[in-house]
């Protein structure tokens, strides 16, 4: 995701009434060293938030493209950081859908690395518990939405 720039954000900021300004401002302050990509966030992308995951996947699979196959050492190491940034991205989201989406796209990419992740421990446990997440934030939505997660949580399995 790419940030604005300072006067982009003071262009749509002068836009919004006090109210909003001061929700805006309490959010932020949750939020240290993202402040300008949660901005950037809330004052752009949150009104389409279909496009915000798809710009997230495809940040997914450029990081992906970009792993050290080398060893297993490598591998776990960069995959932690696109871990850390899609979590990032969930924060800013903060709506259970993207949160599944997003973790089931992760788990997807994991399983179709060369050399597969069932050879390695830390990343075969780092696959179950993102799966265990994407579980838990689909059973919190709407019947007719988590009929939806259901066939993609149940493919995601790794060949023993």
């Amino acid at each position: 995701m790419k940030a604005a720039t300072v006067r982009e954000i003071k262009q749509e900021l002068s836009t919004l009434s006090q109210p909003e300004m001061i929700e805006l401002i309490l959010r932020l302050s949750k939020f240290k060293k993202d402040n300008k990509e949660l901005l950037t966030y809330l004052l752009y992308e949150a009104g389409d938030e279909a496009a915000y995951i798809q710009s997230v996947k495809d940040e997914i699979d450029f990081q992906f493209t970009e792993i050290n196959l080398t060893s297993y050492y490598f591998m776990k190491k960069t995959i932690r950081k696109i871990l850390r940034q899609v979590k990032k991205y969930i924060r800013y989201s903060q709506k259970k859908e993207t949160e599944a989406e997003l973790l089931i796209y992760f788990c997807n990419k994991l399983l179709d690395l060369n050399p597969p992740i069932k050879k390695n421990t830390v990343l075969t446990n780092l696959f179950w518990r993102q799966k265990e997440i994407a579980t838990k934030a689909v059973s919190n939505l709407h019947e007719d939405i988590q009929f939806d997660f259901k066939g993609s949580l149940d493919e995601l399995e790794l060949d023993n």
